[in-house]
């Protein structure tokens, strides 16, 4: 028996607060909950200097936001307010960006957000207005479970965002709701038109919200001036090939723009913090088998010490456009969590994320995640995809069987 979807809630009327960002996709949660009846309150949240944002297209949080969100929510008839968390963006999302990236890492600042301001500071202030429920416009789904509330992937594949929300905690499931997480866009803008929201039409947010032209270097060297100091190009087998103008400017797997002539394609294959040295080296030496990770989030029905020690076939992704490929799950008596990859992977990079599910179908749900702190390119011998598919099948399901 599949779980039963309870993205929009039916029963008596409740309070209801919607994080309303000035999109199609928060407008339309808004909309739809204001025609189940519910005591709706819209709340954007000013993230940034949003003045200096005021008429980019395809941004998001920006000022134009704010003045959209507060056109929909005079359209639905709904107070709505704008919350100054400005400050608490730069400090645990904006700086902790900037120094990952110094760290020779590739942050996600998405999942940060979303992690320390979204579901920990809003839905704080949430309870404060005594709101019974969390909602936003995000494309994941949040389903009954045989144990409680699960999390699990979107019905539109296209725009599945659980990758970027795998640290919400079973906790915050509880209040939380997303009520387009079983819709395809096409629909979603279609609820807009009847609504007659003035958003309806608007374009899909793009870019990170604080770098402007998505050009992640240079708020990078303005927040740390440092970050730009020249270095070595260094080959895997020790050579010098050449000179690079700050390890901001690079990522794992990249080959352009490493101005390095030779017979043989070069890639960046890790990043150095330590020693300001680039590493390069040939495709082969992308190869990643296993990942060590931390700051993992369980949302698996047994407690992972249980379920993992011996290894649990998983489905993982390293990005959040890939699908979900087979994996083995592992715990150690230390508290380590690693990932063996069962087909490998290239160009897995530190500070990415890795997020676990009990499949790799549409509906998959998501068992949690973390952040990759290593990746390795050895690992002990795993089960094949075809193995994995059939060793989970004899599993139970942990959302229902």
């Amino acid at each position: 028996m599949n779980p039963e979807p309870n993205n929009r809630p039916k029963g008596p009327k409740k309070r209801v607060v919607v994080a309303m960002s000035g999109g199609v996709d928060s407008s339309v949660a808004a909309a739809l909950m204001t025609e189940e009846g519910h005591d709706v309150i819209g709340i954007t949240l000013q993230l940034y200097d949003h003045g200096e944002a005021t008429g980019r297209k395809g941004s998001c949080c920006a000022g134009q936001d704010i003045h959209d969100a507060r056109r929909v929510a005079e359209t639905l008839g709904i107070p709505h307010y704008v919350l100054d968390y400005e400050a608490r963006f730069a400090a645990k999302v904006i700086d902790s960006f900037a120094e990952s990236y110094v760290l020779g890492e590739t942050p996600i600042p998405c999942v940060t957000c979303n992690n320390e301001i979204k579901f920990r500071d809003l839905l704080d202030t949430a309870r404060d207005l005594g709101a019974d429920m969390l909602v936003t416009g995000h494309y994941v789904q949040r389903l009954d479970g045989l144990e409680g509330p699960i999390l699990a992937r979107a019905a539109d594949p296209d725009r599945d965002q659980s990758y970027f929300l795998f640290g919400i905690t079973r906790d915050q499931l509880d209040i939380l709701r997303f009520p387009i997480g079983g819709l395809l866009k096409p629909d979603v803008r279609d609820i807009a038109r009847r609504f007659q929201l003035p958003i309806a039409e608007k374009p899909d947010s793009q870019d990170i919200c604080f770098v402007p032209a998505g050009r992640y270097s240079d708020i990078i060297a303005k927040l740390k001036p440092g970050a730009s100091e020249p270095g070595d190009i260094v080959h895997l087998d020790g050579r010098v090939l050449g000179r690079h103008q700050g390890i901001i400017h690079y990522t794992v797997g990249q080959r352009r723009g490493l101005k390095i002539p030779g017979p043989e394609p070069i890639y960046v294959v890790r990043l150095d913090a330590d020693h300001n040295t680039v590493i390069v080296g040939p495709r082969s030496a992308l190869q990643t088998k296993s990942l060590v990770l931390r700051g993992v989030n369980w949302l698996g029905d047994k407690p992972l010490a249980d379920i993992a020690h011996d290894g649990l076939p998983v489905y993982v992704r390293n990005r959040s456009a890939q699908t979900p490929r087979p994996a083995m799950l592992f715990y150690d008596e230390d508290g380590t969590v690693r990932v063996v990859l069962c087909d490998g992977e290239e160009g897995v990079a530190t500070g990415q994320a890795c997020v676990f599910y009990d499949d790799g179908g549409q509906a998959a749900r998501v068992l949690g995640g973390g952040w990759i702190a290593k990746a390795l390119k050895s690992g002990p011998a795993v089960p094949s995809d075809g193995a994995v598919r059939s060793e989970l099948g004899g599993i139970e399901r942990q959302s229902a069987s």
